[in-house]
């Protein structure tokens, strides 16, 4: 491959975000992804541009590729509605399903202690954090039990049929989703209803703090769209990312409408749901994301994607689904990967803006950019970690770096019985 030289711009520190911020210029909604969960320079860099969108663009809320129940608490102790003496490791332990270290981290502890800390300033007004994943579907109706523990009505019964439902499954959706995936007798109907059922509750019924029914809604929400995710699962396909990703989209709308007309949000999540998927291979195989479903609702002037890729490193991850977290080696990029291309310009960490990428033919062309997953095999990458892109239509802007380190991550112990999840290879 012949390498062109690319215009580009130095990234060596925080002022070098200047020209970024400038090309983010209005959006609302700004997209951060991240070639994988477990490299610290991702969340580091991240943590950066959100501070400067929070500080001098008014930026809302932070959501993340978490489960809602989780982040919901980070939520609290960023706002100062935790009992006191509540630290952030108290709150973060909570993300103890696995991959426990995607939320589990001291570079999230750095952010977390950041963002309470200018929720506290009087002057400032108080930033969220949430979760936009789909997974948490007995922890979402454990959530709604306890919100609806003092209530009466249709809301409490249509929880207790839900519960009664799922019961046979002990808490594991794989074995719920094995059960129903080819037959009509699932627990849809009990998921809806009490969905149902909460928001003429809270139509009817407005508490004195709209974000708790806001927290319960969303958890029905939650277990309405995990009970169809876990189906899908099984059944095998595409189905189910898009199941995953509709739901990360319809819950960014809840939470855009819920903040106001004049809210912006910045997104944490992987690549492969931040960038544009009708510019990668994932378009032939029926897929979307929350990056192409935001454009085509919210326009492309309103909605900035920004894509993340490193030359070589160490990164966290299993060997397999439910493994030990490891430190591993991440190999030199691919040769004729993107991320080769950018390395052979001269060994620089180098920020691109895709409104000056788009004039140059060999750019607009399908490249093969690394994707690594929560499961990975540095020796296997040539087999499924690399993602053919047309990169300045995928993305806005891309962060590349030449080395990246491990993430720094929090020893958590896994739930007992950990409900498996689908995750492709490369995310």
């Amino acid at each position: 491959m012949t390498y062109t030289n690319l215009p580009y711009h130095r990234l060596e520190n925080k002022a070098d975000l200047d020209v970024l911020l400038d090309d983010i210029g209005d959006a609302r909604i700004v997209m951060l992804g991240e070639a994988s969960h477990g490299t610290s320079d991702y969340y580091a860099w991240r943590t950066a541009i959100s501070k400067r969108l929070i500080e001098e663009k008014g930026f809302t809320f932070i959501a993340v590729e978490g489960d809602w129940p989780d982040c919901y608490q980070v939520n609290q102790f960023i706002k100062g509605y935790c009992k006191p003496g509540t630290k952030v490791s108290d709150v973060l332990k909570h993300f103890n399903r696995w991959p426990t270290w995607m939320w589990g981290n001291w570079e999230i502890a750095a952010l977390v202690e950041w963002l309470k800390e200018h929720n506290d300033h009087p002057n400032n007004k108080k930033v969220g954090f949430y979760g936009l994943d789909v997974y948490s579907l007995w922890d979402s109706l454990q959530r709604i039990m306890k919100y609806l523990e003092k209530k009466d009505g249709q809301a409490v019964k249509a929880a207790k049929e839900a519960f009664k439902c799922f019961e046979p499954y002990s808490s594991d959706p794989q074995d719920y989703a094995r059960a129903v995936a080819y037959v009509s007798e699932d627990c849809e109907e009990e998921v809806l209803e009490l969905l149902k059922e909460m928001a003429q509750q809270q139509h009817k019924n407005p508490a004195s703090n709209p974000e708790s029914d806001f927290d319960a809604e969303q958890n029905a929400l939650v277990a309405v769209n995990a009970e169809k995710y876990y189906k899908t699962m099984v059944r095998g396909g595409g189905n189910s990312w898009n199941v995953r990703d509709t739901h990360m989209m319809e819950t960014l709308n809840r939470l855009l409408e819920f903040h106001g007309p004049d809210s912006k949000v910045i997104i944490w999540e992987h690549n492969t749901h931040v960038g544009d998927a009708r510019f990668t291979d994932m378009a032939r195989a029926g897929m979307v994301n929350i990056g192409q479903l935001a454009r085509e609702q919210y326009g492309r002037e309103n909605v900035y994607l920004a894509g993340f890729g490193s030359y070589e490193g160490t990164v966290i991850a299993g060997d397999s689904w439910g493994a030990p977290m490891k430190k591993m080696e991440m190999p030199p990029a691919q040769e004729g990967s993107w991320e080769d291309w950018l390395h052979n310009l001269g060994a620089t960490d180098k920020l691109l803006l895709s409104r000056e990428l788009r004039e140059i033919d060999e750019a607009r062309q399908q490249i093969g950019h690394r994707a690594i997953g929560v499961v990975y095999d540095p020796n296997r990458e040539m087999f499924g970690n690399y993602v053919p892109t047309i990169i300045p239509e995928r993305y806005d802007a891309f962060l590349y770096l030449e080395e990246t380190e491990a993430l720094r991550p929090f020893i958590l112990k896994t739930k007992e019985k950990e409900p498996p999840v689908l995750y492709p290879a490369n995310e």
